[in-house]
């Protein structure tokens, strides 16, 4: 398998979420409000995708995909407080209706590992628990309300498709029981507690400043879970069962803009990314975590002085050059609003705050999957997926 990273420029629309299905065949990614599902040749990753189904039938912006473990569905909700689930029959893709029940905007979706049940948060303070009801045709809901304050921003499943933990604006990462008689059978006793009916709080966590968390995973063998948020910091949390406080609990803080999404990639690592527009792998375990690589070279432009014709740094001029007046002030401000970026005054499109960024994304990077061992993939704001090895 090449080392090289895998990269789809799919138009320039925001992609605030993407999945690829199980065989790695189909991309779904999320544009304004519609899906668009690709073909992927999962043997050739550097051959260009093929789009293959617009869905369309959202109002406002689609804000979250997913697709079940069997890769038969597709899962999306949306801004407009619908979510919907997307089989494939006769040739196209047709949805069917669920009873969320909210009167906010749907945040985050995620199947259950087994793909029997599914989770939507929302911005009405509620997790609805989302499974099938045969007679009906439709997919019903329970809910998760209590003690939750605030919009849910992200959620994840425990490997037993019991536990659901979800992270929120008000800073707290919160475990509950999603356990739905008739549909789970009943959980093995793990260090989140051993009896568990639905709504069950089995943990609730925060940090010392409460800044909104962004994204939350459990490990893959679901004795920990770790988290980011918009503080720059990174949380991992080891329970050490039902009523006992946690056997540790660690925040290890970075001087990086903030982060968006978070993966594991083994129990002992994860990967993490975001404003930055870079993956920094973190490794550790009960003891401590720090960082331990960037997986790409990161240019500091800040620091990046390119020399005039003389020779001389830029940064000298700067020094005899006269103050900025605030209406120049006030175009490099509308500048950096629009393009993200400035070219001081009477620079040349040549001037070094131009410049593109070092890294493959060119702007935010909205989530991570794992997508293989050793590989995760990427969507970000530049409207690029991109398949990197970790």
């Amino acid at each position: 398998m090449s080392k090289v990273p895998a990269i789809y420029q799919l138009g320039h629309l925001p992609i605030k979420d993407h999945v690829f299905s199980p065989d790695r065949t189909i991309l779904a990614v999320t544009k304004e409000n519609e899906v668009e599902v690709y073909k992927i040749n999962p043997s050739h990753l550097d051959s260009k995708p093929q789009l293959i189904a617009n869905l369309r039938d959202h109002d406002k912006t689609v804000t979250s995909v997913d697709i079940s473990p069997d890769g038969s569905r597709i899962l999306t909700c949306s801004q407009d407080r619908n979510a919907l689930v997307w089989e494939y029959r006769d040739g196209e893709f047709k949805p069917t209706l669920v009873l969320l029940r909210i009167n906010r905007a749907a945040t985050v979706c995620r199947w259950s590992p087994d793909g029997q049940k599914f989770a939507v948060g929302s911005s009405d303070r509620i997790i609805a628990v989302c499974y099938y009801e045969e007679e009906n045709d439709w997919w019903i809901s329970k809910h998760l309300k209590k003690p939750i304050k605030s919009t849910i921003t992200t959620l994840d499943w425990h490997p037993n498709g019991v536990l659901l933990a979800c992270g929120s604006t008000d800073g707290h990462v919160r475990v509950f029981s999603g356990y739905i008689k008739g549909i789970d059978a009943k959980p093995e006793p793990s260090v989140w507690g051993s009896k568990l009916p639905f709504q069950t709080l089995c943990g609730d966590f925060t940090n010392e400043t409460l800044a909104w968390i962004h994204g939350v995973k459990f490990s893959p063998d679901g004795n920990a879970l770790a988290w980011v948020s918009h503080d720059s910091s990174i949380g991992v949390v080891y329970p050490d069962g039902e009523g006992l406080p946690p056997r540790s609990i660690l925040n290890v803080k970075t001087d990086y803009l903030p982060f968006k999404s978070i993966v594991w990639t083994s129990d002992d690592s994860v990967v993490v990314g975001g404003f930055n527009c870079n993956l920094v792998v973190f490794k550790g375990n009960e003891s401590s975590w720090q960082e331990a690589y960037k997986i790409e070279e990161q240019k500091d432009l800040t620091k990046d002085t390119p020399r005039n014709r003389d020779g001389d740094n830029d940064d000298d001029e700067d020094e005899d050059s006269p103050e900025i007046s605030s209406h120049q002030a006030l175009n490099m401000f509308k500048q950096m609003d629009l393009k993200g970026r400035v070219n001081k005054p009477g620079a040349g499109s040549s001037s070094k705050s131009a410049k593109a960024l070092s890294t493959i994304h060119q702007n935010t990077i909205a989530s991570i999957r794992n997508f293989a061992p050793g590989k995760v993939s990427t969507s970000g704001i530049d409207g690029k997926v991109v398949i990197f090895n970790v």
